[in-house]
């Protein structure tokens, strides 16, 4: 008798303690930076539902994402780890992850919530479908808290896909019509002149028509989230439901998704509490923080917030909750490749400004991407720039970039259109903000400087995450170098990597001999040519096209890059290709390869990204059919 009232008290107190617990609702969006919500200050927005969880909960002012796409983003959200811990930074990759690293909501489900998802993931892993089934209750466009038990707390994701890139730039015009311009009231509608255009674009009526597309798709997924909203206040639960709403990154459009500068880095973020759990809010009510939050300490938050003590494996910091911690000085940002353009850079902001080394600047800042160069709006861009309708500042993402390190001042420079990087005044500010970045990237040991064919290679013996930790990892030598590359005034330096018995070391000596075309090159000429014949694929990539492009031996390199094409690794075709793609010639020279290589690999989704370089590269060259009509079909 004793043991059943024991097991009855204890079974009450469980119940008693769930029922104190309170819900946990996200509402995240896509591909949407602060610049376009009402408020955060733009007028000419349509948010009003936004807008009402502001006034009535805690809006944040420097919240970033830990990276400019989507599923290195989740990646960390999910894991509360950022991705050059993980080796998940490269868009859809697929490496493994320790054991011990897991989707975050497994931990609220082991402790008796209701977990659901509706219904993205995307997350950059090996084995995402187990980390999908260990996370979730419920992963599906069917999921919601309305599955749980009587009296189970929840946590419930809704991720709002009217926002997303396809829908404000690269689906058909008509598509974008039917599916978002006609889902709107004619109130609920942005006009093509009723609002400011960002000055890095040019404000003529074609870019209008196409960038009033963002503004309405915000629109809608404002009006869909005030559906949800509702529905859980007619379920009776927004009395005890806190409600997060944050955007996956920065804004889908040129230089914000993808891009290295910042735009796509900055998000919106609100939470809103209950009149019942207000003190779990460190701030009061109706207020803004200015307090620094990234990615990764969304995860040890909710974990924070539902009394469970984060794993020690998290990168982020709880900010709100039992386990709450005070807010460091600084958040690190990381752009890697994003599906076939590749760039490698590290950005660190104090809130007010965002230092960013651009480890690979012989790259415009918009370089050629598939997905995004079959929208309108960067087709008109390009046209634009041909035709010399651009100024200085709207030409700049096009050129070829004047350094590897930017400096902006986020406050007074919103879209980041004046780097101070030289500015005499700044160079405490920069050297400062340097050192700092530099620290962070040795005390985490990031992966990412590995090569992705390196990467993929590690993985099929260990995780990247344990690599890093090996002491073959000779990340420092690796990191210097890195670190050489758009320095001018180190020419010297940059070569010697060249004698480097680290094989890593001398593929960044390489980047940064791409990385700067005015090296005089005569003395390390037959350093080049030698290195063209190496074993180490990602060395000899890079050597054929600088001495393709630079030594003027354009049959001897085509003859070593030549075969990588059949090749039965894609990231070995994919550096190929990226190389293929900007050195001077290489295009018309290879035109023949790219269209057999098309022609050969076009059924293999196994060779996707490469794929995308070569049809983008033979669209330079004029063959559309094989790129822009193509892809209009598959979106129709």
């Amino acid at each position: 008798m004793d043991r059943v009232l024991v097991f009855l008290a204890f079974f009450m107190f469980n119940c008693i303690a769930q029922a104190q617990q309170p819900n946990i609702l996200w509402v995240t969006i896509e591909d949407t930076s602060p610049h376009f919500i009402g408020c955060y200050g733009n007028a000419d927005a349509k948010t009003p539902n936004i807008d009402r969880l502001s006034r009535e909960g805690v809006k944040f002012t420097n919240a970033f994402a830990n990276a400019p796409v989507c599923s290195p983003a989740r990646t960390t959200i999910i894991t509360g780890v950022l991705n050059e811990v993980l080796g998940t930074g490269n868009h859809r990759s697929k490496y493994p992850l320790p054991d011990k690293i897991k989707g975050f909501p497994s931990y609220l489900k082991k402790a008796g919530w209701y977990t659901s998802n509706n219904a993205k993931t995307d997350y950059s892993v090996g084995g995402a479908r187990k980390m999908i089934r260990d996370s979730w209750n419920e992963s599906s466009r069917e999921a919601g808290w309305w599955k749980r038990t009587d009296g189970q707390p929840f946590f419930s994701v809704f991720n709002h896909m009217n926002s997303h890139q396809s829908r404000t730039m690269t689906n058909p015009y008509r598509w974008y019509r039917a599916m978002i311009y006609d889902s709107l009231s004619g109130e609920e509608r942005i006009g093509e002149a009723a609002f400011e255009m960002p000055p890095h674009f040019n404000d003529s009526a074609e870019m209008r028509r196409y960038f009033a597309r963002v503004y309405n798709a915000i629109s809608l997924t404002d009006k869909e989230i005030g559906k949800l909203l509702d529905k859980l206040e007619k379920d009776g639960l927004k009395d005890d439901t806190i409600i997060f709403f944050y955007a996956d990154h920065g804004e889908a459009i040129p230089r914000g998704k993808s891009g290295s500068a910042g735009i796509g880095y900055k998000v919106p973020m609100v939470v809103w509490f209950p009149d019942k759990y207000k003190e779990l809010s460190p701030w009061p009510i109706g207020s803004e923080t200015d307090e620094l939050i990234c990615f990764d300490d969304l995860a040890p938050t909710v974990l924070s917030l539902a009394g469970i003590k984060p794993p020690e494996y998290m990168t982020g910091r709880p900010f709100m909750g039992k386990y709450r911690k005070t807010p460091g000085k600084y958040v690190f940002t990381s752009r890697n490749r994003i599906d076939e353009s590749p760039q490698l850079a590290r950005s660190i902001t104090d809130g007010r400004y965002m230092y960013t080394k651009v480890f690979q600047p012989q790259f415009p800042e918009l370089e050629y991407q598939k997905y995004a160069d079959v929208s309108d709006i960067v087709k008109q861009i390009r046209q634009d720039y041909s035709d010399n309708k651009l100024n200085k500042v709207q030409s700049e993402m096009m050129d070829s970039r004047n350094g590897s390190e930017y400096l902006y001042d986020m406050d007074n420079d919103p879209w980041k259109l004046h780097n101070l990087a030289k500015k005499p005044e700044y160079r405490e500010k920069v050297f400062l903000l340097k050192e700092k970045l530099y620290q962070h990237i040795l005390e985490v040991r990031d992966v990412m400087f590995l090569p992705e064919y390196t990467m993929d290679s590690i993985s099929a013996e260990m995780t990247p995450f344990e690599y890093r930790l090996q002491k073959g990892y000779e990340l420092k030598k690796i990191l210097d170098q890195a670190f050489l590359c758009g320095e001018r005034k180190k020419p010297e330096e940059i070569l010697s990597g060249l004698e480097s018995e680290n094989r890593d070391v001398v593929y960044w000596s390489l980047m940064g001999i791409q990385s700067l075309r005015e090296i005089d090159l005569s003395g390390v000429r037959h350093k080049i040519m030698e290195k063209m014949h190496s074993s180490y694929l990602p060395v000899r990539i890079l050597a054929a096209a600088i001495a393709f492009e630079r030594l003027g031996a354009k049959e001897k390199a085509a003859s070593a890059l030549r075969p990588l094409l059949k090749f039965d690794n894609d990231l070995v075709t994919l550096q190929m290709l990226q190389n293929v793609q900007y050195m001077k010639g290489g295009p018309e020279f290879f035109k023949d390869d790219l269209k057999a290589f098309v022609a050969l690999r076009k059924q293999d989704k196994s060779f996707l990204n490469s794929v995308s370089v070569a049809e983008t590269t033979l669209f330079m060259l004029g063959e559309g059919e094989l790129y822009y009509d193509n892809m209009k079909k598959w979106m129709d």
